[in-house]
């Protein structure tokens, strides 16, 4: 070979080695500035769609993903890259962890394969897939625990993912692990905050003197926020028998749930009693879930929270999205239990104090009932035996007589009324201490049970246990019971909703069934009589109409009483 084609193929030798070199510099930038694009941000969603992007970008592939691993080994996030909304409708739900992306799983080490359909845990690709063949997977590491897989699928050039790729790839997620454990130290602080300021406003509110409903529906508020919840319940014991009431709801239809009676079989009855709490991946779908919201309402994944410690659970707290949205991480779930036990804690402070402020009054009540007693009631009637000593002596000047004897009538009177009031105000606060309208009204719905041959939906909404009196508990009760008599006798229905509800100074009772409606050839109709009737004497309205699609609609409704409010 002459000197001259000798030189020629060195330096083509050389030129070679050179772009190779500025290759590898110019890979080496791109990792830099992919670090530095990871590391740039401290929200945790953010930071992981730049880690799969800067994947992607690194190694030359079509499409990128990272699976985030739950408790259980299993793909709880699926963050994707390259592939659109109209290609992840038609595959549907994301991967769970099964085939090669459960291999990487199982051995967390990284996988280089030039053919994915090859390998012998390869399950195949559900319909609407897009098309993968060479493949390239590395762990994520946070703290030597492993976070999450990077999954990459076909490289661009149609060739297959090299050591060079690899090595890149490992930096990257060496990377990626630092990123995410700042993301989430940052988001475990901010979450710390936000927790702190709404329990001392939850405290400052309580002991503020605040109505305890609006300081539920802000407990509800709270945890929908701070959980990113599409909707967040918060059911309270009612009864004797297991069974809770939906107190405070928030978020997607919150009033399609608010006062709905949850069956002692459901999901919150079981963390009730347990004081565990309990998640589910598709609620509503939930073979566990008997009745409640999740049968209202569409709902997917969703956990429920004892408000309180286990020894103590003042309630039950349900966090649920809709269907199709992200599950709840654990830090989010520990948060939401942490506030449920501050919740729960300020509830009871307020509560011994509302019961202190109680005992201050009954105090006062049981001395001024003594007073009256003692010292007005045996002035008057002193007062008036004076007076009808004083009868004899006039016996001569009947007019005189009979003025005398008309005031010592009115101090008899007066002597009545006074111990009238003294009954009263020793009576009044027992009365309270009875079996609540709200329980009442679950009985009520349960006995109907076996007549109707299944359990009437039953809603219960406003201040039922204080704010009704004695007489309007009684009518409403006797009109609840003639109304769900009259849909087991004649309506045929299949379903049956009661919605009783404080509204402002009014008391409605609601009964709608899908039966088959009103018969107009029935003109003899006394317990329709008798429930108007019992409406206008408590000067309240009366009214049945046609349900829609079929069957009936019941409603009565009377004005409470002004001292019963006050």
């Amino acid at each position: 070979m002459s000197p001259q084609l000798r030189l020629d193929a060195l330096l083509e030798d050389l030129q070679q080695q050179v772009t190779q070199v500025r290759g590898a510099r110019d890979r080496v930038h791109t990792l830099l500035d992919a670090v530095l694009a990871v590391g740039s941000d401290l929200d945790l969603e953010v930071v992981l769609h730049r880690i799969v992007e800067s994947a992607v970008t690194l190694v030359d592939a079509q499409y990128g993903a990272l699976g985030v691993l739950g408790d259980e080994g299993t793909i709880k996030q699926f963050v994707t890259v390259g592939i659109d909304e109209e290609a992840i409708a038609r595959i549907g739900h994301y991967p769970r962890g099964e085939g090669i992306l459960g291999q990487l799983i199982r051995h967390p080490e990284p996988l280089r394969l030039a053919n994915l359909a090859q390998h012998p845990a390869s399950v195949g690709f559900p319909s609407g897939h897009p098309p993968m063949t060479s493949f390239l997977g590395a762990p994520i590491r946070v703290r030597d625990q492993v976070f999450g897989n990077l999954y990459l699928t076909n490289k661009q050039s149609g060739a297959e993912f090299d050591t060079d790729d690899e090595a890149v790839l490992r930096t990257l997620a060496a990377a990626a692990g630092v990123a995410i454990d700042n993301a989430r130290l940052y988001e475990d602080a901010d979450r710390r905050q936000r927790w702190l300021a709404a329990s001392n406003e939850l405290t400052r509110s309580l002991l503020s003197g605040a109505d305890p409903a609006a300081v539920l529906e802000s407990v509800t508020a709270t945890v929908r926020e701070m959980a990113g919840a599409d909707l967040v319940t918060l059911g309270v014991p009612v009864g004797d028998r297991g069974e809770l009431v939906i107190e405070a709801a928030s978020g997607v239809l919150a009033e399609e749930v608010r006062g709905l009676l949850l069956p002692a079989a459901g999901l919150a009855a079981k963390v009730f009693t347990s004081g565990e709490r309990i998640a589910s991946d598709a609620v509503s779908a939930d073979p566990r879930a008997e009745g409640g919201s999740a049968s209202v309402v569409e709902l997917g994944p969703a956990f429920l929270v004892p408000l309180g410690t286990r020894e103590h659970v003042r309630g039950v707290l349900q966090v649920a999205n809709v269907p199709g949205s992200a599950f709840f991480t654990d830090a989010v779930v520990d948060m939401v239990t942490g506030f449920g036990n501050q919740a729960a804690l300020a509830l009871d402070v307020a509560e011994h104090r509302r019961d202190t402020e109680r005992m201050l009054v009954l105090n006062d009540r049981d001395r001024i009932a003594r007073d009256l007693h003692d010292l007005v009631i045996q002035r008057l009637f002193a007062g008036a035996l004076s007076l009808q000593s004083t009868l004899g002596r006039v016996a001569d000047r009947p007019q005189v007589g009979e003025r005398i004897q008309r005031v010592v009538n009115d101090l008899d009177d007066t002597i009545k009324i006074i111990r009238s009031t003294i009954y009263g105000l020793r009576e009044h606060d027992r009365t309270r201490r009875g079996s609540g309208l709200r329980a009442q009204l679950v009985a009520a719905t349960e006995r109907a049970t076996e007549s109707l041959a299944f359990a009437p939906a039953l809603r219960m909404t406003g201040l039922l246990d204080t704010a009704v009196s004695a007489e309007q508990a009684e009518q409403l009760l006797a009109v609840l019971g003639e109304a769900l008599s009259n849909a087991a006798r004649h309506a045929q229905a299949t379903t049956v909703d009661v919605s009783v509800e404080v509204t402002g100074a009014a008391l409605q009772l609601r009964v709608a069934d899908n039966g088959r409606g009103i018969d107009p050839a029935v003109t003899r109709r006394s317990g329709l009589a008798n429930l108007c009737r019992r409406a206008e004497e408590m000067g309240g309205t009366f009214g049945l109409s046609s349900n829609e699609p079929s069957g009936t609609v019941v409603e009565w409704v009377v004005p409470l009483l002004e001292d019963v409010v006050a």
